[in-house]
Parts: C-alpha cells; sequence; structure tokens
C-alpha cells in the first residue's frame, strides 16, 4: 500500500511597519510587539526586550535624517522572527562588552542572551536588518 504524507503548512503570521528613527519610534516598536503578539494570543518570553533594543539601535546608530526604520515581527511554527531593518548599512552591529561604568553599550550582549539566535543581514543598499529569533 503506497501512502501519501501529507504535511500541514505551517502557520505563519506577520507584521510589518515603518517607524520613524527616533526615540518615540523605538518605544512604539516595543509597544507595537506587545499588542500584536497578544492579538495574535502568542506569547513569546523576553519579545519585548528584544525588540526595544533593536529599534534603539536602529534609532540611535542605523538613523539617517529623514529615513524610518521598519519593524517586522513574524510568527512560523512556535518561533518568533523580529527584524529591524533601518537605512546605515555601513555600520554593522557587533556585540561589545562595555566598561563597568558605561551607561549603554551592552544591547546587543542582552539580545544575544535573551534570544535563540540572532544576527544581521546586509541589503538593499543602503540598508541593513539586524534580527533575532526566539523559539517558543
Amino acid at each position: 500500500m503506497n501512502q501519501e504524507l501529507s504535511h500541514a503548512p505551517t502557520p505563519v503570521r506577520q507584521f510589518t511597519t515603518l517607524l520613524s528613527s527616533t526615540r518615540r519610534g523605538a518605544r512604539l516598536a516595543r509597544c507595537l510587539t506587545v499588542a500584536q503578539l497578544a492579538a495574535w494570543q502568542c506569547h513569546f518570553n523576553h519579545a519585548e526586550h528584544i525588540v526595544a533594543e533593536l529599534a534603539n539601535n536602529a534609532a540611535l546608530h542605523g538613523r539617517t535624517a529623514g529615513r524610518n526604520f521598519r519593524l517586522t515581527l513574524t510568527v512560523t511554527g512556535a518561533t518568533l522572527r523580529v527584524e529591524v531593518t533601518d537605512t546605515r548599512g555601513d555600520v554593522l552591529p557587533t556585540a561589545r562588552h562595555a566598561d563597568p561604568d558605561a551607561e549603554s553599550g551592552r544591547g546587543l550582549l542582552l539580545v544575544e542572551a535573551l534570544a535563540t539566535r540572532w544576527g544581521t543581514e546586509a541589503g538593499p543598499a543602503p540598508c541593513k536588518t539586524v534580527w533575532a529569533e526566539i523559539d517558543g
């Protein structure tokens, strides 16, 4: 007897928005993430913190005057992928250890600690995307 295995498609939910490259835009990214995940009835530990760090970095380090950054949330199966795209592809982020007295510089270390995995993707010019995934 020959049976074909059928695989149910993995559910995919996606949310994308453009936000101003400002502190207000970064704060709105965090708030929209909380609201969208609640609307989808999805709970991913630390998603709010990861989005806050990536959005803050886009507003601070990835800012080009007059250009927005894009937040994309994608849920595929039990994984949330957060993408923040800015217009400074020439400035790639790296996790670095800040001086003990420094008031900033630990954001990507936090992302590294909270996410299952994270990385960067170049392009299209002049953009870059910093992404993080959380397995639920």
